[in-house]
């Protein structure tokens, strides 16, 4: 794994000719159609489409979810298309977060548990975890709140906690699949301006799917994915977090 770092010139991801085909009894179904796409380190993208578009199987695939039927897929200059399952699993627990629309949060356990839990997968010290799970928390506004649960979080702290677990192995990509999607208006802007202040900050790069263009407009590049293929790729300029309601 250590030459998945040595490409420092590289984009940090470069899609070539990505197929991805489904078989759904005797019907083919061409989810991704020969997609070419490059982002850089610090970006921060905004994806979308309508439903059936190939938006979500692109983000499985840059995710190291899922693997494609033909083509490349370079992360950090390392061709990922064809590595084993260890491999893979490996590249997600150091290289990406995940942020979904459902938070996907353990119920009975506290927000630093949650946080804390793809480091228990590294096998890092208990005292290390917690340091780390906390300190992401704080990143995301929860100082104080590391002991409550889920059920005594409001949606918008519940995402917050999922963004902390996403954060706490340092990934140099954070995927947030329709982040908002579950949020009120006000709560959506806290999380943007979270996502914002990651990428501008901290250099995290971002990439975003969303099918909300006032949640696109957050980005500073705009990608919309029609029948598995770009059909327009622009750079755009974002919302300043100065124009979002603060809380």
């Amino acid at each position: 794994m250590s030459e998945i770092h040595s490409h420092q010139t590289a984009p940090l991801i470069r899609c070539e000719d990505l197929w991805k085909v489904y078989s759904l009894g005797d019907v083919e179904v061409h989810a991704l159609r020969g997609l070419n796409l490059t982002i850089e380190q610090g970006e921060f993208v905004a994806i979308m489409g309508s439903s059936g578009s190939g938006k979500s199987t692109l983000m499985n695939m840059l995710g190291c979810l899922d693997q494609p039927t033909e083509g490349h897929y370079w992360l950090n200059g390392v061709d990922v298309a064809g590595l084993r399952a260890d491999e893979l699993a490996e590249i997600r627990n150091r290289q990406i977060g995940f942020v979904f629309q459902s938070f996907n949060l353990i119920p009975r356990t506290s927000a630093l548990e949650n946080a804390q839990l793809p480091l228990f997968y590294r096998g890092l010290p208990l005292r290390e975890q917690r340091a780390l799970a906390a300190a992401a928390l704080e990143r995301v506004g929860l100082k104080g709140r590391e002991q409550h649960y889920p059920t005594q979080l409001s949606g918008g702290q519940q995402q917050r906690v999922a963004i902390a677990r996403a954060l706490v192995t340092t990934p140099a990509l954070l995927l947030a699949d329709e982040p908002t999607g579950n949020l009120d208006t006000e709560s959506s802007r806290e999380i943007m301006t979270i996502l914002d202040r990651l990428n501008k900050e901290e250099g995290i790069t971002v990439i975003l799917v969303t099918h909300e263009p006032d949640i696109a407009a957050y980005a500073s590049r705009e990608i919309v994915i029609k029948d598995g293929q770009v059909l327009t790729d622009r750079h755009t300029k974002p919302k300043e977090p100065s124009s979002l309601a603060e809380t």
